[in-house]
């Protein structure tokens, strides 16, 4: 059996009866209505609606007022003190999760839910750690699917959320009521003015003025680029089919 545990990945436990409420006026996801079993991805912003960090929440079964937070390990204790200036004087306990680990496979029948961004990805599951380390594999695996995550590729406050393709990796909830950055990420939504994207593609169609990141082991760069620069482009068939499907701004 391949190691399913992804040693680059840290739980942080949002505790206490206010946890949710604390939550649900911060990140682009419903939190009120987290259930166990079905994670959610999400972003917390910049009042401009830049992506600062992104995570997928979990519902505790064991604690129903608890969430379990999937982050970057790297950046763990940054969210953590980011989380913290905004808790004030709220009953909420902000700490690492050290019994837990996040696993994951995309072999057929593997234990876990799907990943709630692409089903695609593969499952997740939240468990004991193991000592192999699958961070490399999924690491192929998701950007061969074309999907960006973490501060290295979405960047930090350097990307709107929804250029990071939140709204088709399912990474906002539009009818939740406010949180950081919202005014400007509704704005964009309901106007179509997402004119620029990050896009996994073959190294050989990146533009070098646009190129974030380049991984030629794989094959593949990340762009920055304007919505009008993609045409022609192989790019992955979920972001190809959004973007010919999204009406005319």
């Amino acid at each position: 059996m391949h190691p399913t545990t992804l040693h680059n990945r840290a739980l942080i436990r949002i505790g206490g009866v206010d946890a949710r409420a604390f939550l649900q006026g911060l990140l682009t996801q419903d939190v009120l209505t987290l259930a166990p079993g079905n994670p959610r991805w999400a972003g917390l912003l910049s009042p401009q609606g830049k992506a600062l960090f992104d995570m997928l929440l979990w519902a505790d079964p064991a604690q129903s007022d608890d969430v379990l937070i999937d982050c970057e390990a790297d950046r763990a204790e940054a969210l953590m003190k980011r989380l913290t200036i905004y808790r004030l004087r709220r009953p909420v306990t902000i700490a690492l999760e050290h019994g837990l680990a996040v696993h994951w496979s995309d072999e057929g029948g593997a234990p876990g839910v799907p990943d709630p961004r692409l089903p695609a990805l593969g499952n997740r599951l939240l468990a004991p750690a193991e000592t192999g380390d699958a961070s490399d594999a999924w690491h192929r695996h998701r950007l061969n699917l074309g999907v960006a995550e973490g501060v290295g590729e979405l960047g930090d406050d350097k990307t709107l959320w929804l250029e990071c393709n939140a709204e088709e990796l399912g990474g906002v909830d539009y009818s939740k009521g406010c949180y950081v950055g919202q005014e400007n990420t509704a704005r964009m939504h309901y106007r179509n003015k997402v004119n620029r994207r990050l896009v996994v593609l073959p190294i050989g169609e990146s533009d070098p003025a646009r190129q974030r990141l380049a991984w030629p082991e794989l094959g593949l760069a990340l762009d920055h680029r304007p919505v009008d620069t993609l045409t022609g482009i192989d790019l992955p068939s979920w972001l190809a089919t959004a973007i010919a499907d999204a009406p005319a701004a």
